[in-house]
C-alpha cells in the first residue's frame, strides 16, 4: 500500500494518540510535560534530572555506508527499529536529530523517517516545529550583535576588530552570505569588517547546545566561546562581552528534550541537529542520557555514514558524556552498494550482482571501521521493491564470511514488523554483555596526530597534508591548554576522500587540512577538509520551488 502514497500522505492518515499516552509508556508525569499542542512536548529538566539513579538501557546506534544519490534510509531504520523493538515486547525508545530547514528546502529532503517507520507530525518536526532551532539562530547572534557592540563603544576586552572570529549564522542554504562585509555606512554603523554566515546546524552554538549536560553546563560552555582575540593574539570570550547570561535565556526552553510519537505510538526523542559533515552530527546529550534512564532500549543515529558520524559519536560525544554504546547498526541498500560499483543511478532498478559485489567494498570498510571502537555489530538491508533475491544473498553471504549478520528488513512498507528480525537480533546481540567500547585515541594525544589516526584508521589514506598556517594554529591551542580536545572532521560526506567521486573504497591519497577551528564551548577542534562549506548553497532547482499551501491549506510538496 506504501508504495502508493507518498511520506505526508501517510503521516496525514495516521492518527496521533496524545503526548500524555506516550508519555505514560515511559513513565513520565503528566505534570512534567510542556504541551506543543496535543502531539508533542517538551520534558521538564527538573524531571529528567531525578532520573540520575536509575539504571541506563542499552543503547544502540544505526550509522550506515557512504551516503549516495540512491538513498540509504538511516533515520527510517532507527525508527523501524524502534518500534519493532517495541512489537516484540521490549521497552524501547528512539533519539533522533530535528531537522534542518537548509536541506528541506534545499534538495537531501527532511529527517523524520520515511514510509511507515516515521515519526509524527512529520510536517511540524521538517518545519518550525518547537521552535529550538530559532532559539539557537537567535543565541548565535544575540552573541554576534553583543560582540560588534562592544567593540562600538568601550572594548575593555582589547579585541581586535581585524580578528573577530565568531559568525552569524541562519538556519536557510544561502551562499551569497559566506562572505559579507559588516558596519558600512559611517561611524553611526560602527567599524567596517568581513564576517559571514554559517547554517545553524554548524555553529558552535549548536554543538554547545547538543553536548551541555543541564543548563549549568550549557552557561558554563558558551562562556567559554572564543569570539576573536587581542592585538596580542590572547583569546577574547563569549563572556567578556557578558553574553552567555542572555543566550542562556535564549535557549532555556530549547534545552528540554521533545518528546513526539512514530506512527506506531512508541516514544520518541527529536531534539538538536548538527550535520555530521560540518559538525558532530548527532542528537542532544542531554536527551540521549534521559532516553537510557526511560527505556531498556535506546535507538539513536549519528549523521551521514559511519566514517563521519559513528566516529564522532564515539570519539566526541561518547567520550564526552561517558557513554558506552552496546551495538552499530550499519544500514545498506541494495541501491547504494550498486553505485558503489559503479552502476549509474538510472540502471539502479535492473539485478547487477556484479556492481552489488564490487560496491561491498564500501560495506566492508566501515565494518571494519566500526570494530576498532570495540562495539557489536549487525548490518541491516534496508530493501526497496526492484532488490532481487539473488542481490541480497549475495550481501547477506559477504557480510558473514566477515563474521557479521546482514539482516533483511522492509520497515519502509511493514513498519515495525518488517523490522522484527532486526530487533530480534540485535537484542542477541546486547543482552546479557557488557559494552567493550572504547574511543579511536588518547585526550593527551598532540592534536596533529589525533587527526593523522583518524585519517589513516578511519579514511584508510595514506597520510595528511596540514597547511602550515593551520599545523601553526593547532599548535597556538595547544599552547592554550586545548591540545586534549577531540577533533571534529569536516568534509564531504559522498566519499572516505575528500572527492566525492570517488565512490566504494579509495586508497593511495592523503587527506588534505585547509584550516582548523577551535569550538571551545563545544570543546572540540574543527578540522576542515577538501572543499566542504559551512553555510551550503541550493541546487539548480530546490525543493523550495514546489513547496506551497494548498486552497484546504495542507502544505504540498514536503515529500
Amino acid at each position: 500500500m506504501s508504495k502508493y502514497l507518498t511520506d505526508i500522505e501517510i503521516a496525514r492518515n495516521s492518527t496521533a494518540q496524545p503526548i500524555e499516552k506516550i508519555a505514560e509508556k515511559i513513565n513520565i508525569p503528566a505534570s512534567s510535560l510542556y504541551r506543543y499542542g496535543h502531539d508533542k512536548a517538551k520534558i521538564d529538566l527538573e524531571y529528567i534530572k531525578g532520573l540520575k539513579d536509575k539504571k541506563d538501557g542499552k543503547l544502540i546506534l544505526v550509522t550506515a555506508i557512504t551516503p549516495t544519490p540512491a538513498g540509504e534510509g538511516k533515520t527510517t531504520t532507527t525508527v523501524g527499529l524502534g518500534d519493532a523493538l517495541n512489537l516484540t515486547g521490549k521497552k524501547a525508545m528512539i533519539c533522533v536529530r530535528e531537522p534542518s530547514l537548509g536541506p528541506c528546502f534545499g534538495m537531501k529532503g527532511g529527517a523524520a523517517g520515511g514510509g511507515y517507520a516515521q515519526v509524527i507530525p512529520m510536517e511540524d518536526i521538517n518545519l518550525h516545529f518547537t521552535g529550538d532551532f530559532h532559539a539557537i539562530t537567535s543565541a548565535n547572534n544575540l552573541l554576534a550583535a553583543l560582540i560588534d557592540n562592544h567593540i562600538y563603544w568601550k572594548n575593555d576586552s582589547g579585541l581586535d576588530n581585524r580578528r573577530v572570529t565568531w559568525r552569524r549564522v541562519m538556519d536557510m542554504n544561502d551562499r551569497s552570505l559566506r562572505q559579507i562585509t559588516t558596519s558600512l555606512g559611517g561611524v553611526p554603523n560602527g567599524f567596517p569588517r568581513e564576517g559571514g554566515f554559517d547554517i545553524t546546524p554548524a555553529s558552535e552554538v549548536m554543538a554547545v547546545f547538543c553536548l551541555a549536560e543541564d543548563m549549568n553546563d550549557l552557561r558554563r560552555r558558551l562562556a567559554q566561546i572564543i569570539v576573536g582575540y587581542t592585538r596580542s593574539r590572547n583569546p577574547v570570550y563569549a563572556s567578556d562581552v557578558l553574553a552567555d547570561g542572555a543566550m542562556t535565556v535564549l535557549l532555556k526552553d530549547a534545552l528540554m528534550p521533545n518528546l513526539v510519537q512514530t506512527l506506531e505510538h512508541n516514544p520518541a526523542f527529536i531534539h538538536g541537529g548538527p550535520f555530521a559533515n560540518i559538525a558532530h552530527g548527532c542528537n542532544t546529550l542531554l536527551a540521549t542520557k534521559a532516553a537510557l534512564k526511560l527505556a531498556d532500549y535506546v535507538v539513536t543515529e549519528a549523521g551521514f555514514g559511519a566514517d563521519l558520524g559513528a566516529e564522532k559519536f564515539f570519539d566526541i560525544k561518547c567520550r564526552k558524556g561517558g557513554l558506552k554504546p552496546d551495538a552499530a547498526v550499519l544500514v545498506a541498500t541494495i541501491r547504494a552498494l550498486k553505485m558503489h560499483g559503479g552502476a549509474a543511478k538510472e540502471d539502479l532498478g535492473q539485478e547487477n550482482i556484479e556492481a552489488v559485489s564490487s560496491g561491498l567494498s564500501n560495506l566492508k570498510r566501515h565494518i571494519e571501521n566500526l570494530r576498532k571502537f570495540g562495539v557489536k555489530d549487525i548490518v541491516a538491508i534496508n530493501r526497496f521493491p526492484t532488490d532481487t533475491d539473488a542481490e541480497i544473498a549475495c550481501v547477506v553471504d559477504e557480510c558473514e564470511k566477515l563474521g557479521v549478520k546482514a539482516i533483511e528488513a522492509t520497515h519502509w512498507a511493514d513498519g515495525g514488523e518488517g523490522a522484527k528480525e532486526l530487533a530480534q537480533e540485535v537484542v542477541k546481540l546486547v543482552d546479557g554483555t557488557e559494552s567493550s567500547f572504547k574511543v579511536l585515541y588518547p585526550d593527551d594525544l598532540p592534536l596533529a596526530e589525533k587527526i593523522e589516526v583518524i585519517a589513516k584508521e578511519i579514511y584508510r589514506a595514506d597520510g595528511v597534508d596540514i597547511d602550515k598556517k593551520a599545523l601553526d594554529q593547532l599548535k597556538i591551542f595547544e599552547d592554550m591548554g586545548s591540545g586534549h580536545y577531540p577533533v571534529c572532521i569536516a568534509k564531504t560526506q559522498y566519499s572516505f576522500s575528500t572527492n566525492p567521486a570517488l565512490k566504494g573504497a579509495p586508497l593511495g591519497y592523503k587527506l588534505p587540512v585547509r584550516e582548523v577551528r577551535i569550538s571551545n564551548g563545544a570543546e572540540f577542534i574543527l578540522v576542515v577538509c577538501g572543499d566542504i562549506m559551512t553555510m551550503p548553497g541550493l541546487p539548480s532547482v530546490p525543493a523550495a520551488n514546489r513547496i506551497e499551501v494548498d486552497k484546504e491549506g495542507l502544505v504540498q510538496g514536503l515529500f
